[in-house]
């Protein structure tokens, strides 16, 4: 038994050290698209300290345990996945919502994301079926949920799209005083 407890602690070592890695990894991405590249760097510093730290693990006495390996790919893997939903949590920066609607819904559509804060800008276009309304809305990742509610309410059925917004300047947004 006492030789067990120190080989399964290195299992878990090396699956718990990958996990906090990937998703480290994860975020520090997320900060270099979103421009805080001091935030990133630090973020890179501790990640690969604890990446050493589980390759070498992985790698001492040879790669003849495949248990090793197993519990490396396990961390990696499930560092991504967890990774993901901190970013889901944190949901930090901008988004541009498109959405591209009949004209029957466009007024309706953009009084009620204006009413809720939202700007928005409309602009008209030519679809395959007509003339369509293209509204434009740059919101913060934290309100696109909303956002979205608010469409299917109103239009369940209508198409958009959903971009990253690296740099915005100015704008309308929920719960931002006019003036500031």
């Amino acid at each position: 038994m006492e030789n067990v407890l120190p080989l399964v602690g290195g299992y878990l070592l090396i699956f718990f050290a990958r996990v906090v890695d990937m998703s480290l990894d994860v975020i520090r991405i997320l900060m270099l698209t979103r421009d805080r590249r001091f935030l990133a760097a630090i973020i890179g510093f501790i990640e690969v300290t604890i990446f050493l730290v589980a390759i070498s693990q992985v790698l001492a006495g040879g790669l003849t345990d495949p248990l090793k390996v197993i519990a490396y790919a396990g961390g990696f893997a499930t560092g991504n996945y967890v990774g993901s939903l901190i970013d889901s949590r944190l949901a930090m920066g901008y988004i541009s919502l498109q959405v591209f609607c009949e004209t029957c819904s466009h007024d309706q559509l953009c009084a009620t994301f204006r009413g809720e804060g939202f700007g928005v800008t409309s602009v008209t276009g030519c679809g395959r079926d007509g003339e369509r309304n293209i509204l434009f809305v740059t919101l913060k990742r934290k309100d696109l949920a909303k956002a979205l509610k608010t469409l299917d309410k109103i239009y369940p059925d209508a198409f958009y799209s959903i971009f990253d917004a690296r740099h915005i300047h100015g704008g309308v947004f929920p719960g931002k005083k006019k003036g500031i």
